[in-house]
């Protein structure tokens, strides 16, 4: 059995899914999240309004699925042995991503919608979460090797990785280099080195004294 949203490699379905994804992308990219819709998703795409709504059910579904498999495709997780040059590769990918015309168009739809419409901050959050999953694993072996503090919290390591970057395209809208990466990711490391990514262990109440009569 083949899940709803996926392909089986090769084949027709295979193309299918690829022409409306690439079409869903393109469409984020142009429009507000408010006019996009199935119907005009699956004209790009050339394809009937009924395959999109058989194989994906809602634009919800179809845009949080096109965006992960996006993510998965620009932004790969490094495994070099080293979080130096693990970090260093995750800031650059981000930092290509939002270089591009696309990914810039895209983000900021994305997040400005999401302010308004909680059915595409529900998007987000499911889009945020996988990727933080799929990258978490680069805390986790640096853990491991001794290059991180035990406890270390990925959330708030990525957070720091990515933040700046973000902001530098959101806010100042400055364009977004692989020096700011670069340093990005070795601000991110010194702060995680120094003990300030990690969630201190819940306290213990003291136990009860016992007392003798």
């Amino acid at each position: 059995m083949v899940a709803p949203g996926t392909a089986r490699p090769g084949g027709r379905t295979a193309r299918t899914a690829a022409a409306v994804y690439a079409a869903t992308i393109e469409e984020l990219s142009e429009h507000a999240y408010a006019d996009i819709s199935i119907e005009t998703i699956a004209a790009r795409a050339g394809v009937h309004k009924t395959t999109v709504y058989r194989r994906w059910g809602n634009k919800a579904e179809l845009i949080a699925e096109a965006l992960i498999g996006a993510a998965r495709s620009h932004i790969q997780v490094p495994d070099s042995g080293s979080v130096d040059i693990d970090l260093r590769q995750l800031a650059r990918a981000v930092q290509a991503v939002l270089s591009l015309p696309q990914g810039a168009a895209i983000t900021r739809a994305l997040i400005v919608g999401a302010m308004t419409s909680p059915e595409l901050a529900r998007l987000m959050e499911q889009f945020w979460a996988a990727r933080l999953e799929a990258i978490s694993v680069i805390v986790e072996r640096a853990i491991q090797a001794g290059q991180l503090p035990a406890g270390t919290d990925a959330a708030a390591l990525m957070h720091a990785v990515a933040a700046p970057l973000y902001y530098q395209l959101l806010v100042t809208r400055e364009p977004v280099t692989e020096s700011d990466a670069d340093l990005s990711a070795a601000t991110a490391l010194t702060a995680a080195a120094a003990r300030l990514f990690v969630v201190p262990l819940p306290t213990q109440p003291p136990k009860a004294s016992k007392t003798t009569t």
